[in-house]
């Protein structure tokens, strides 16, 4: 049975409290997870929270990658869902440990769109076409 995507739920513990709470590093880190994971960028969109926090979400044609951080705990969620068979998720999240300086990470998968009767094969296909 095939999934019509991945879904990988990060914890990130014991963050960099400077890193997770700088809109611009933020975001950059994300795009680039984008980037390195092999995903079409579509759109993006972050929000910094007064006094600390930043929310965002970076919009890939197989699905997206979001975030929000609480700079005050040193903790950041991340979400990176992925349709398709070229999308890289894990070289996504390695990436965002990383640059975030996480000592302790929590990963969870979750396989979406799961169909126990369907009617016509599911293919674990993106519906981007590459020219």
């Amino acid at each position: 049975m095939n999934a019509l995507g991945r879904h990988l739920l990060l914890e990130l513990f014991d963050c960099d409290s400077d890193a997770i709470n700088n809109l611009e590093a933020v975001k950059g880190a994300l795009i680039e997870a984008a980037k390195r994971a092999q995903a079409t960028i579509v759109d993006v969109v972050f929000h910094e929270f007064n006094p600390f926090g930043i929310s965002g979400v970076v919009v890939i044609a197989e699905s997206h990658l979001s975030i929000h951080t609480w700079p005050e705990y040193r903790y950041a969620a991340v979400d990176i869902f992925s349709c398709g068979d070229t999308l890289q998720p894990e070289i996504a999240a390695n990436y965002l440990v990383e640059q975030f300086g996480a000592e302790r990470t929590s990963v969870v998968e979750m396989q979406r769109g799961m169909f126990l009767h369907a009617s016509v094969p599911i293919v674990n296909k993106s519906a981007v076409a590459v020219s």
